[in-house]
């Protein structure tokens, strides 16, 4: 986690704790002072080096709050912030990712029940305590309990977009290390899911201690959990981070070992067997010229340490699967859903590459919820060499809080602001709408206006508890809207906070596909939505993917490469994705 990341952080606190005890206005502030900082490109710490004065020019960070970051740089804590921790000791990071409990919703439950942790929550809610509380009720307490269980198993995991952060530091940091021949991720972190138990390194080297001192001295690393031989574990920013250090010969064979999932790890050794070879995480052997193949260990040596079998692949994870007559399995692709039968008969997909976008379709600017103009989005997509950008703020409708969201006039005047625009930046800007589509899946927009944009994005924001025959028929006839390009966000959940929609998928990509609507994977990594299982309904069905990620921010439009892995993971090909097409592709799609 970067500095800039951490004091964000604690500044969300401070919003969230202020809200919780009555405190109006203030909130916001420090939650647009969170979002700068987050997005500022330099140092937060450089800037607190130079005083109060230097954090202050970022943009809406003011006097009070720029003295508290320097405050914390100077002293490790913010003596405002630990006494609201005190006058509130609420875990509020745990009650609030319970759906509907908010941090007014702590500050309340706290003054009245005394509850500080989501278990006193849950035996608060059994007691039927909650609903005695003024201004709840029993259907409140219902959906709190109800909710309990998916917030309890998600702080179980962490985001991908959390998580690979991380890697990518430890990565780098091994890397520069002199007895690191190679190091990569594996596990599901490598297979890019949507969230992760750990973080799994393996290196190949023939050092062992020199690494593993390296590595618990880490300066990312909160603490060391263990260190062996070979072998060590640290906690940083909240993650257990292992590491594993094999031999370079073995280097390809543990890497597809502790990459692919269980099923798939098991399917690709019974292809082995069948060979008489033995699989496992220090190479592929043959042992057809053994009567008991068992007789071989996990190490390919007998009970007496002698080598058994012949080593025939395992310094490559292709050359594993090469001995085994298989393509190469990308590793989005090992979750053993037909990927072992495709490889074996040269039928794997030639998935979407990281580099392919030449656009993207979804993004927001300070004309609704965005920080930044129109031009200065732009320019960062041209930055990132696209071929085009599209502006698509939020609509008004359901969902919309907070004056968020541009009416039809509005919608009228940004046009020739974006026309404007276009003529300052070096790529075309086309002009679109994330239209909100309501319960019954009506559209918040009118129809001539929607007519006269580039491109329409419509997305669920509310009424994202409805059961799975209201939201199949809702999301349905959103995508057969004629004035409709891409389904946004289609279940709108956020990984780890809310599940949102479950509809019939089939029914949605089936009825996209018909209707020349593409479907959404938004990159933004708390949503990753449509997933991996959505896109593969997609694409199997003939729908087209949009890999867009609903940027408000330059920085944020680096969060392609989250959805391209997913669709990825959808088993997705650059030809079903929209925006790696041309601009005049784009346009074709959009007639």
């Amino acid at each position: 986690m970067s500095r800039n990341d951490e004091i964000a952080g604690l500044l969300e606190e401070f919003a969230d704790r202020l809200e919780a005890t009555g405190v109006e206005y203030k909130p916001t502030a420090y939650r647009r002072a969170a979002e700068n900082v987050r997005e500022h490109t330099g140092p937060i710490e450089n800037l607190a080096g130079e005083g109060e004065d230097a954090v202050a020019e970022i943009d809406r960070v003011g006097d009070a709050i720029a003295s508290k970051v320097v405050e914390y740089f100077e002293t490790g804590e913010i003596e405002e912030l630990e006494a609201l921790r005190s006058e509130l000791p609420a875990d509020i990071g745990a009650l609030t990712a319970v759906e509907g409990v908010g941090p007014k919703t702590v500050g309340s439950l706290y003054e009245a029940l005394g509850i500080t942790t989501l278990d006193e929550l849950e035996a608060a809610a059994e007691a039927g305590e909650i609903q005695e509380v003024s201004g709840f009720g029993a259907t409140t307490e219902e959906n709190i309990l109800d909710n309990i269980p998916f917030a309890r198993e998600a702080r179980k995991r962490t985001r991908l977009g959390d998580a690979r952060p991380v890697a990518d530091a430890a990565l780098s940091y091994l890397d520069d290390l002199d007895a690191v021949a190679s190091v990569e991720v594996c596990g599901s972190i490598r297979r890019w899911k949507d969230t992760i138990g750990d973080i799994d390194l393996l290196v190949a080297s023939d050092a062992r201690d020199p690494i593993v001192e390296a590595f618990t001295d880490w300066p990312e690393a909160d603490a060391t959990i263990e260190a062996g031989t070979g072998k060590a574990s640290v906690r940083a920013s909240g993650t257990r981070v292992d590491l594993r250090i094999v031999d370079d010969e073995e280097f390809g064979a543990a890497l597809q070992y502790f990459t692919g999932s269980r099923a798939h790890n098991v399917a690709v050794r019974n292809r082995a067997i069948d060979r008489g070879l033995k699989l496992n995480e220090y190479g592929l052997f043959d042992v057809s010229d053994i009567d008991d193949s068992d007789a071989a260990g996990d190490d390919g040596a007998d009970a007496d340490g002698q080598r058994v079998g012949e080593r025939v692949a395992g310094a490559t994870e292709d050359g594993v699967y090469e001995a085994l007559d298989m393509e190469p399995v990308p590793p989005e692709l090992r979750e053993d859903n037909g990927e072992v039968e495709a490889a074996a008969g040269g039928r794997l997909p030639l998935l979407v590459e990281p580099t392919a976008l030449r656009g993207d379709l979804h993004t927001h600017t300070d004309w609704s919820d965005g920080g930044f103009s129109i031009v200065e989005m732009a320019r960062a997509a041209a930055e990132r060499g696209y071929d085009y950008h599209v502006v698509t703020d939020h609509a008004t409708g359901p969902g919309m809080v907070g004056g968020v969201g541009l009416d039809e006039d509005a919608i009228e005047s940004q046009a020739a602001a974006v026309a404007e625009a276009a003529e300052s930046v070096d790529i075309p800007i086309l002009h679109g709408i994330e239209a909100n589509v309501d319960a019954d899946g009506d559209l918040s927009t009118a129809d001539e206006t929607l007519a006269a944009l580039d491109l329409v994005v419509a997305s669920p924001h509310s009424a994202l508890g409805q059961d799975a025959e209201a939201a199949t028929e809702r999301l349905v006839r959103a995508a057969k809207h004629p004035h409709v390009d891409v389904l946004g966000h289609p279940t709108g959940r956020l990984i780890n906070e809310r599940p949102g929609l479950e509809p019939d998928v089939e029914a949605i990509v089936t009825a996209a596909a018909d209707a020349d609507t593409a479907i959404e994977v938004n990159a933004n990594p708390a949503r990753l939505d449509a997933d991996g299982e959505f896109v593969r309904a997609a694409v199997e069905a003939g729908a087209t993917i949009a890999v867009n990620t609903d940027a408000h921010s330059p920085r944020e439009l680096d969060n392609a490469t989250y959805g391209i892995r997913t669709a990825r993971r959808g088993w997705a090909e650059t030809t079903d994705v929209l925006n790696a097409r041309s601009l005049n592709g784009l346009r074709s799609f959009l007639l």
